[in-house]
């Protein structure tokens, strides 16, 4: 379970940035505590050493870079992700290891694009698992370790980097459960994005060879996740 603190003094933003969380983590079927702190000596008092940190810089005494720096003396590594109306303190954020800048309003894509580069660094993806139930016999798959989904005469099939499995179910079922490395690029096929190689036309490559149709009108929108997820893999 993921722990989560909110360093924010204004209750609009608060309750935002609260309802922003609860959506990424029902979306990701993931589950967190959170704690939230109207200044940033509380959260210091707090002691807390939290998996992430969403950090107004802005705060009634002393302001949340400095805030960040104490806690990185301390030896806190949670990833920080600083939300402010000020531009001006982007370039400091480097310097305490932040992984995101985001400037208010706070819009859901940059908000979920900021959470999943912190989950990512977590490794909390890196538990998520299916439980295949068949006759008397249970199998755990790991999410992280699909590298594509299809579906053939009714049967769901997980081809995996250990093997292949298969159970009586749909895509549209399976899709809610994959997360957002996944995408459904044919009616067919969902491919984790993870472990795309190449691509050539309306086909890619998988880790392990695999070829797997692009439908046409899903061609655009795949180029953009293929394109964001090595823009995102370079920044870690």
């Amino acid at each position: 379970m993921l722990s989560i603190a909110v360093c924010e003094d204004e209750n609009y933003f608060s309750d935002h940035i609260y309802s922003l969380l609860d959506c990424y983590l029902m979306e990701n079927d993931l589950k967190a505590t959170i704690k939230s702190y109207s200044d940033g000596e509380k959260f210091l008092a707090a002691d807390r050493n939290p998996d992430i940190i969403l950090m107004d810089i802005q705060l009634p005494g002393t302001n949340g870079m400095e805030i960040i720096r104490r806690l990185r003396e301390r030896g806190c590594r949670g990833q920080v992700i600083f939300i402010t109306a000020y531009e001006e303190y982007v370039f400091q954020a480097f310097d305490v290891d932040a992984i995101h800048y985001i400037l208010k309003p706070v819009e859901k894509d940059k908000f979920f694009s900021a959470m999943e580069k912190a989950v990512r660094r977590t490794g909390a993806h890196n538990n998520k698992a299916l439980l295949l139930m068949k006759n008397d016999l249970n199998a755990k798959i790991f999410i992280k370790d699909i590298l594509y989904c299809e579906v053939y005469d009714h049967k769901i099939f997980l081809n995996t980097i250990y093997g292949r499995f298969s159970y009586t179910g749909t895509l549209d079922s399976l899709e809610k459960q994959l997360g957002s490395d996944f995408f459904r690029c044919h009616r067919s096929y969902i491919v984790n994005m993870s472990h795309v190689l190449d691509r050539d036309g309306q086909v890619v490559t998988m880790a392990g060879g695999e070829r797997i149709l692009v439908s046409r009108r899903k061609k655009r929108e795949f180029e953009r996740r293929l394109l964001e997820m090595c823009r995102r893999e370079g920044m870690q």
